[in-house]
């Protein structure tokens, strides 16, 4: 019998763009409990004192102190190359993070785990991160989104107390969300729920891209309701009938990834699993993700350290024409960019951290910018180590090691960074998220006002109101009389925080004048608003970088001097990216690409493809062309 993995049977009809809008928005965290500083800075206001005044972190416990000292030690000893090559975890290692308790850094002490703050937790991430990101991703990935997290936020006692225990010991966990149809789009989604007699559910259907899925022992899954169409999350136990592993994926990086094809057939689930409440999964699994995307942040620290460390040693000890290659401006320059925004990426990480274990700031947005801008400079910054490296950046570390060079894995690094672009939520998926939220005032005030499909009558009523809020609000974000008077404790930073306040103001002038231009349309002005986010994304870092240097210089710290220069570095480097994007606001080719983007869809360039060797695989993807399948 054909494999349906490989023969996919006819693919049903995707859904429409107004059945995906009205899921999405259905979803969405519409309340702002708490406060946010980037929804601030969309707003054009630039409020420093929500993140001056978070909180610093708690003094290192002896417990987390003594597990971070075992981490450590463990890691040094792990031999990451060797799981690269034979593509599987080690047993030993597996085990000895079990011993460890592992699993179990997020559960409570009083079901038998550690108990960690997110704070602990990300300097966890970050040792991980410099040295294996496979098990980064086995353990993000079951502690982030996998069951501990949403248990926590959302379960019962008794969910509690019948699953955090056997996590707590070792048991993994995974998310279950994507399908060959439904990845950023869940109102594709295809795996159903079916009510039984007993007040249960039947789920079916098939996961796919299911990390740590091959090898665990429980799944938070998302299904649809096969009456109500709503979707709910479950906890399902690998060991009941019908849960079948169908295979493992394999991939450019991380080839130790147990990540696969998950199907349930008929899999009988108990009332008591269902997590939050019925049609409550994607609200689940956004809220879960606002402190689970902090685990990339928080890696990234870590391997970001890494590459400044291969910058400092190989430039210093590879000679060309007669002096170290660091010495030279060109890989000299490099070298400094990246110490610069490894320090940033550290400011941005450890700031998300701390407000999560505050608790008293909305940081949805604060976490999508965060796993947006750091996993972009990240990559940015692994091509530019590998350039510098040359022909040995390129190679393995185990050609290296066998020629008897240093094996300095940056190849692997690099295959196995490019995942994190993509993981929980592309930087595309991200950047819609955040410019949804960034218009959110506009649209709040003004929708009524702009919507071609308002009646009249309505739009009557609205322009009073729309009226009063712009006369008050718009004039502010021209004038700031008292902005070079800012920030002034903060002495040869604090120009950085006046140029960041000048261009949070024009930042919310220009989104109001996008709306005014585009009206409803703005929504699909995709360009234009990805380029607003990456505004604020910038402000965002300069501002967490500038109040990393200074809490280092009141604590005294010994290296406080130079974190300044790499501060400082890195805002005025920020200032001509902003003022480029700025500029790209108002220049920029979107109509034309747009018109070439049609014309590529529509086949006017086939002419380009005639000299190419046939692709079966690719033609494959055209209409009635099997959408896909390699069988």
């Amino acid at each position: 019998m054909p494999d349906p993995i490989l023969v996919p049977a006819a693919q049903p009809q995707a859904s429409s763009e107004e059945e995906s809008r009205k899921l999405a928005e259905g979803a969405r965290e519409t309340a702002w409990v708490f406060p946010s500083f980037l929804k601030e800075i969309f707003g054009g206001r630039f409020d420093l004192g929500l993140l001056a005044s978070v909180p610093q972190p708690a003094p290192a416990r002896p417990g987390f102190a003594a597990f971070h000292a075992r981490m450590k030690a463990f890691l040094s000893q792990v031999d990451s190359d060797r799981m690269d090559r034979e593509g599987a975890y080690l047993p030993e290692a597996l085990q000895a993070l079990k011993d460890m308790g592992a699993f179990g850094m997020k559960v409570p002490a009083e079901y038998g785990g550690l108990g960690f703050s997110q704070w602990e937790y990300g300097l966890i991430m970050e040792l991980l991160g410099s040295q294996d990101a496979n098990l980064l991703a086995l353990l993000s990935a079951h502690q982030s989104i996998g069951v501990p997290q949403p248990l926590k936020l959302f379960g019962t006692e008794e969910q509690k107390a019948r699953y955090l225990p056997r996590i707590a010991e070792g048991a993994v966990s995974a998310f279950a969300l994507t399908e060959r149809e439904a990845g950023s789009d869940p109102a594709n989604l295809r795996t159903t729920l079916r009510r039984t007699p007993e007040g249960g559910f039947l789920l079916s259907g098939e996961k796919l891209w299911c990390t740590n899925g091959t090898i665990a022992d429980f799944y938070v899954v998302m299904a649809r309701h096969d009456d109500t169409r709503e979707i709910s999350a479950v906890i399902v136990e690998r060991a009941w009938e019908g849960v079948e592993v169908v295979r493992r994926c394999r991939f450019m990086g991380l080839r130790a990834l147990e990540n696969g094809v998950v199907r349930f057939k008929d899999v009988r689930v108990p009332k008591e699993n269902l997590l939050l409440g019925e049609g409550k999964g994607l609200k689940l699994a956004l809220v879960t993700l606002n402190t689970g995307r902090l685990s990339i942040p928080s890696a990234l620290m870590g391997a970001f350290k890494r590459l400044v460390q291969i910058h400092r040693a190989w430039d210093s000890a590879r000679i060309q024409w007669g002096q170290p290659i660091g010495r030279h401006e060109a890989i000299g320059q490099t070298a400094a960019d990246c110490a610069a925004t490894a320090f940033a990426v550290e400011a941005v990480a450890q700031l998300c951290n701390r407000m999560a274990d505050a608790g008293d700031r909305d940081i949805r947005l604060e976490a999508a910018m965060a796993k947006m801008w750091t996993t972009e400079e990240a990559w940015t910054a692994l091509d530019r180590v590998l350039q510098a490296r040359g022909g040995r950046g390129y190679e393995t570390a185990d050609s290296l090691r066998a020629r008897g060079e240093a094996p300095i894995p940056v190849e692997r690094m690099m295959r196995d960074a490019r995942i994190n672009l993509i993981f929980e939520g592309s930087s595309e998926i991200m950047r819609l998220f955040i410019a949804r939220e960034a218009v959110d005032m506009h649209l709040a005030k003004a929708w009524d006002l702009v919507n071609p499909k308002s009646p009249l009558g309505q739009r009557l009523k609205a322009l009073p109101r729309a009226l009063a809020f712009y006369a008050a609000w718009y004039p502010a974000r021209w004038f700031g009389l008292l902005t070079p008077f800012h920030h002034l404790d903060h002495t040869r930073l604090g120009g950085h925080l006046r140029f960041a306040e000048r261009r949070a103001r024009k930042l919310g002038r220009a989104l109001f004048h996008q709306m005014l231009r585009h009206g409803p349309r703005l929504e699909r002005k995709q360009a234009t608003l990805f380029r607003a986010v990456e505004i604020g994304a910038d402000l965002f870092a300069m501002c967490a970088a500038v109040l990393h240097a200074r809490d280092l210089e009141r604590a005294q710290a010994p290296h406080a001097k130079e974190a300044t220069d790499l501060a400082d570095l890195f805002c005025l480097n920020m200032r001509r990216r902003i003022a480029a994007r700025f500029r790209d606001l108002r220049i920029h080719s979107d109509g034309l690409k747009a018109r070439v983007s049609g014309q590529l869809l529509d086949g006017a360039y086939r002419w380009m493809e005639e000299d190419l060797v046939p692709s079966e695989a690719i033609d494959s993807l055209e209409p009635g062309g099997g959408g896909g399948s390699v069988g």
